[in-house]
């Protein structure tokens, strides 16, 4: 990845997950920090808990020449890294559960033109493990105009 403009700026991010025939969009606003080669998305998500309440989650993305860490803050708490081959540690809690993790990634394609960012990868998941699912991201960050 080349190092683009530095800086704090707006963004949107749009963010799709697909596991099986599961589909899951989140469309969020946030913002691009951009340090040296890597850059910080930084955008926060409801989630439902299961007694039914909205929580809040604060997602923060490190991008970085061929890897992707994802760290979540707020009701659940999580860390997975993305490198291509490389199988990673990582870990998941909420109130409910808690579990260690690792993400073996299969692909993984970083586009950055500007402040516009594509990304998708595919990584199968373990659990104490065992495989768990096997997921396609796509993440696209667009920069928002300022008013």
């Amino acid at each position: 990845m080349t190092e683009g403009p530095q800086g704090k700026y707006g963004v949107s991010v749009t963010l799709e997950s697909v596991q099986g025939t599961e589909r899951s969009v989140v469309h969020a606003a946030g913002e691009a920090i951009a340090k040296g080669q890597a850059l910080y998305i930084i955008y926060e998500e409801q989630q439902t808990a299961p007694e039914g309440a909205a929580v809040a989650v604060r997602n923060t993305l490190k991008i970085s020449e061929g890897r992707i860490k994802l760290i979540r803050h707020g009701a659940v708490q999580s860390e997975q890294s993305f490198e291509l081959g490389q199988p990673l540690p990582g870990f998941y809690r909420s109130p409910y559960t808690q579990f260690n993790l690792t993400t073996d990634t299969k692909t993984l394609d970083i586009k950055r033109e500007g402040r516009s960012l594509a990304v998708s990868w595919e990584y199968d998941l373990y659990v104490y493990g065992e495989i768990s699912g096997q997921f396609a991201i796509s993440l696209n960050i667009q920069e928002e105009p300022q008013s």
